[in-house]
Parts: structure tokens; sequence; C-alpha cells
């Protein structure tokens, strides 16, 4: 979601700039200055937020639907709702199907691109599932998966592909590859003996946690380039040190001897990653 609204902001500031706001119901206030509808903006918003919402919980569902067997059998997972019964597998598959059909209609509503793609989001986010049974990749398809937000945000705005929504979306695709494989480190041995792949599963801890450690340093060099790209200013870059702080300080807590703060690593330091780099990179967006 943070990421998602870097690409929503990023199009406004881009198409305001350009002036090309013409097919958004624009208010003429005076005749120098172009003052865009409020209410067009907040109902895009909305939407593009809807279909995060939608897309999010219809891959999160059919992925417990479908690793249901899987969870059962996992000490780590036995817990969770489909399992331990809270949630029969039926609902889950149903509530899939619905999130999917509202992420279509929202897309729908939002422009003609974002429509037709969305059967290549829904694709990619709900076919992650699969991957682990042929896979040690899987990570990387997590990480496309996720990435797809601020390119879709900003073609909800703009209506075009751009360059610079997607190297953010390359910084998300290596930075959750990274941190997915960190949290992996966790079933290393329950996926070796359910012949599931994996990183950790295929490489071992160590050497995991060496690509992991390649794959976000990856995703600093990308976004170094995309604020160079952007001309972005201070606000951006403060927000790229806390964003590779965070990477740093995730590596610094786990070892492959260690995992105790496998969790805080990969909940807490990447939240606060995300959210605050994005609230840094909107500001700068309003301040130029």
């Amino acid at each position: 979601m943070p990421f998602a609204m870097i690409g929503f902001f990023l199009a406004l500031y881009k198409e305001f700039h350009k002036g090309l706001f013409e097919k958004w119901s624009i208010r003429e206030l005076d005749r120098q200055t172009l003052h865009i509808s409020s209410v067009v903006i907040i109902q895009k918003l909305l939407l593009v937020i809807a279909c995060m919402i939608c897309a999010r919980s219809a891959a999160m569902a059919f992925n417990r639907f479908l690793d249901r067997h899987f969870d059962a059998k996992n000490p780590r997972t036995a817990i969770r709702e489909i399992p331990s019964g809270v949630i029969h597998a039926n609902s889950a598959l149903w509530f899939t199907i619905i999130c999917c059909l509202l992420f279509v209609v929202f897309s729908y509503l939002i422009n003609t691109i974002c429509f037709f793609l969305s059967p290549v989001a829904l694709l990619v986010v709900l076919g992650y599932s699969y991957t682990k049974r042929f896979t040690a990749l899987c990570h990387l398809i997590l990480g496309l998966g996720l990435s797809l937000a601020p390119i879709g945000a900003y073609l909800a705005v703009a209506g075009r592909f751009d360059w610079l929504p997607v190297m953010f979306s390359l910084t998300v695709l290596f930075w959750v590859s990274g941190f997915d494989i960190i949290y992996a480190l966790q079933d290393e041995e329950f996926d070796k003996s359910q012949q599931l792949y994996s990183i950790p599963a295929s490489l071992g801890k160590k050497k995991a946690l060496l690509l992991s450690r390649l794959l976000h340093l990856i995703s600093a060099l990308i976004v170094i380039a995309a604020g160079i790209y952007g001309l972005f200013g201070i606000a951006y870059w403060l927000g790229v040190l806390v964003f590779i702080g965070m990477l740093i300080y995730q590596h610094s807590i786990v070892k492959p001897d260690d995992l105790r703060r496998v969790n805080i690593a990969f909940m807490t330091a990447n939240g606060i990653a995300s959210v605050v780099f994005a609230v840094f990179v909107i500001c700068d967006i309003f301040l130029k």
C-alpha cells in the first residue's frame, strides 16, 4: 500500500505538471491556473485503495486455501484459521472469488487500461501460491506480485507507463523477495520434508541470507537511482536513509543460527521501511 500511494501521488504530480488533467472534469477557477476537482481525485484514490485491498485479500485468502493441508502439518502454521477450524476452506475460496470480482469491477471504474490488465495482476498474485510446489524462485514471484502496486496506481491516474514507477516497482520486487527469504528461514526443514521449494531449503540458511542481502542491496541501489532520475529533493533522501537503514537493521538481527527475531525483521522493520519511506517521498512530491 505505501508504494501504491507513491505511484498515485507521483502520477498526480506528473499529470498536473504537464497540464494533462483536461480529461478529468477540470474546473477553471481563473485564466492562469487549472484546479482539479478534489472529488474526482478522492474517488480515484478510493478506487485505488479498494483495488489494493481486494487484490491483497484475494491473494492471502487463496494462499491460505491452497496451503491448508501443509499449514495443518507445520507446527508454526497449524494455528491459522483454516487448519484450526475457525474458517471453513470453502468460505475462504468464496471470499477469494468475491474479492477478485470486486477487483475487476473497481479496475473498470478506474480506466480502460487498468480494467484490461486486471486479469494479469490477478494471475500473478494468485499464481504465486502454486510456485512453492515447483520452484525455489517463489520469493521472486511474490516480489513481482507486490511490485505491481506502484505501477498499477500510476496507471490509475496517468493511464500510461513511465520509467519512474517502474523503478519503484523494481525496488519492491527485490525488497520483498529479500525479506520473504528471511521469513522462509523458519520453514527450511519443513519445506524439505514436504518436498516444497524455497531458497533456504535449496541453499541452506547461510547462503539464503547472503542472497537476501544481495537482493536488498539491489533494491537499495534502485531506490537511489530512482531518486537521481526523478530529481527528488531532501525529503526523498531522508526517506532513502530510513529505508536502507531498516534493510541493514533486519540483517543485523537475523543470523543463520539465531532466528528468534525473524518476525521483528519481517514485520516491524519492513513496515517502518515502507511507511516512513512513502511519507517522505509523498512529502517531497508536494514540495516540488
